[in-house]
């Protein structure tokens, strides 16, 4: 006798085929009650490779701390980062902007492959907080950043000093001014602690801008690193993300043309880095935001530069910060018609109520001129253009005094060839210092320049020798100094053909940069011309094959419509 054996057989509901997944997070701590909670990332950049971000482990398990206090059920996971100070004048420096892009893919991978609903960026040095809102922009999640805050000042003979001091101390020990002594102590006192470098320099830049755009909470840009303000920041920011969960506020809901436009304005009117231009148009293009360089010239015009911040300066962010901070000068920006207070921030509220409870600049303060009495009447970083830099270039003209100069180019192919010429003596008064292949393929990487623009300043011929090139500055730049020359010399822009003896026009008040040369010349140049070769090989060898021109923010997802195409048929 057989008997019919049936399988007996379940449904599965897509909750128990979640089993699997639960139990994964069960490991690291879950209960069923997190289960019903939303997962919060926190996207630390923490490192010991840097005391811009040494001290971001502590502030990401705060931010934890906030987001589980809220209602979530909170995840802290790492991304990398590179110190600009450290590798700075060396091959290093090819990795800097490169690394911001992978920032960005790195958070968006994590975010994207743990289906996460929202989260916390946190970062500390240049190239991870913009590669923080790109990610933020791309993935468009309920989520917001926090700056892990500037170092406090080093102090040496009773004043003031910081990284770049230590940078412009070497070309002032070549040209005798101080001894190996002098230049060592220096090098010890620079850097007390943790934090971003203390000037208006890149980190500080993008943090006042992120603020502006309305992605970090008010007030949070100008708190120091080494705080219980900062570590507050931290907290809040955790809850706020929950906040900005059950209100289905998004990032692109925040980050519109006219949040771009504070932004800009907040930059100009505090004198920030030239690089605040390549990661707002990296951070618009994530954001699907239409930005170019003409939308800087337009604002540049109209907003004064008010700041005495260094580089070109007297003060550091944390003098900013005891005389009211960033929220402080926006608010008086937003009084005189100069911000768009309309624009809606992470707290929930526009621009324009977060301001409305901020407080004023303190009386007595020095740092920030009044809006009719600034040091400039014009922002100080201007687009220039002209037969050199048909795409655009970038100049920061604060501090200086000198708006035209004309002088004979002398031409390196490489930065450290260049400073060679500079140490020896081979650059005098009045020359064009010219240093291509740099730029964001040709670097690759577009490196910055600081080493050699410091070393110019301290040899005492920062407004003297005009610095161009088609890589990048630091923040801590200042001096006659124009980058981002686009397009670049290695995909034969007018830059590859200058040779020494041209002579090269710099004029900020008409925004042009010109070579003396007919188009004629240029193509007579260009006939037996060929490119560098560039790695076949690992990180910057596909960073060289993907990168997009400086004028559209070296962005490494922007792809042309017809390459599109083109590709499809291969």
């Amino acid at each position: 006798m057989t008997r019919d054996l049936r399988i007996r057989s379940h449904v599965i509901s897509d909750d128990e085929r979640r089993a699997p997944n639960r139990a994964m997070l069960r490991a690291v701590g879950f209960t069923d009650e997190d289960f019903q909670k939303p997962m919060i990332g926190i996207a630390s950049t923490w490192s010991e490779v840097t005391p811009c971000n040494i001290h971001i482990n502590e502030l990401a398990f705060k931010a934890k701390e906030g987001a589980k206090d809220a209602g979530g059920a909170p995840l802290v996971f790492n991304t990398i980062t590179v110190s600009d100070g450290i590798s700075m004048g060396t091959e290093g420096m090819r990795y800097s902007l490169p690394s911001r892009d992978l920032i960005a893919d790195s958070i968006e991978t994590v975010v994207g492959a743990e289906n996460l609903d929202g989260f916390v960026a946190i970062g500390g040095c240049d190239k991870n907080m913009p590669g923080c809102l790109m990610a933020i922009a791309r993935m468009n999640l309920p989520s917001l950043f926090v700056y892990g805050g500037t170092i406090r000042p080093g102090k040496l003979n009773g004043k003031d000093i910081d990284i770049v001091s230590a940078f412009e101390g070497v070309g002032q020990y070549n040209k005798g001014d101080i001894d190996r002594e002098g230049l060592h102590k220096i090098e010890c006192h620079a850097c007390p602690g943790a934090g971003s470098c203390g000037g208006m320099y890149t980190a500080n830049t993008m943090a006042s801008a992120i603020e502006a755009l309305g992605m970090s909470l008010p007030g949070s840009s100008s708190n120091p690193a080494e705080t219980d303000e900062k570590r507050n920041d931290c907290y809040e920011a955790g809850r706020a993300v929950y906040r900005l969960l059950e209100q289905d506020i998004r990032p692109r809901d925040i980050l519109t043309k006219k949040a771009f436009e504070n932004a800009i304005t907040v930059v100009m009117a505090l004198g920030g880095s030239t690089n605040a231009i390549l990661h707002l148009m990296a951070i618009a293009h994530a954001a699907e935001v239409d930005l170019s360089l003409d939308d800087f010239n337009r604002i540049q015009k109209k907003v004064p530069h008010i700041a005495d911040l260094k580089p070109s300066g007297k003060y550091v962010m944390q003098d900013l910060h005891e005389a009211g901070g960033v929220q402080a000068v926006m608010k008086m920006l937003l009084k005189a018609g100069l911000l768009h207070g309309d624009c809606l921030t992470v707290t929930g509220k526009t621009l324009a109520e977060n301001l409305a409870e901020a407080p004023d600049l303190k009386e007595g303060q020095k740092i920030i001129y009044p809006l009719e009495k600034p040091l400039k009447e014009k922002g100080p970083l201007v687009v220039l253009k002209g037969n050199l830099a048909p795409a655009g270039a970038v100049a920061k003209v604060s501090g200086l005094k000198v708006t035209r100069h004309t002088g004979p180019a002398k031409v390196f192919d490489d930065e450290e060839s260049a400073a060679r010429a500079v140490l020896s003596g081979e650059i005098q008064p009045g020359d064009v210092l010219v240093i291509r292949y740099e730029g964001p393929k040709g670097g690759p990487g577009m490196p910055e320049m600081l080493s050699i623009s410091g070393i110019l300043v301290g040899k005492g011929l920062g407004e003297s020798v005009a610095l161009l090139t088609d890589g990048r500055f630091s923040g801590g730049t200042h001096g006659l100094v124009v980058g981002h020359i686009a397009p670049e010399a290695q995909v034969g822009g007018p830059i590859a053909f200058i040779q020494n003896g041209d002579m090269i026009t710099i004029d900020s008040e008409t925004q042009e940069l010109s070579v003396a040369l007919s188009e004629s010349e240029f193509e007579e140049r260009k006939r037996n011309w060929e490119p560098p070769a560039l790695p076949s090989r690992g990180a910057l060898a596909k960073y060289a094959r993907l990168v997009s021109c400086a004028s559209r923010g070296a962005v490494t997802d922007y792809f042309e419509e017809a390459s599109i195409k083109e590709t499809s048929k291969l």
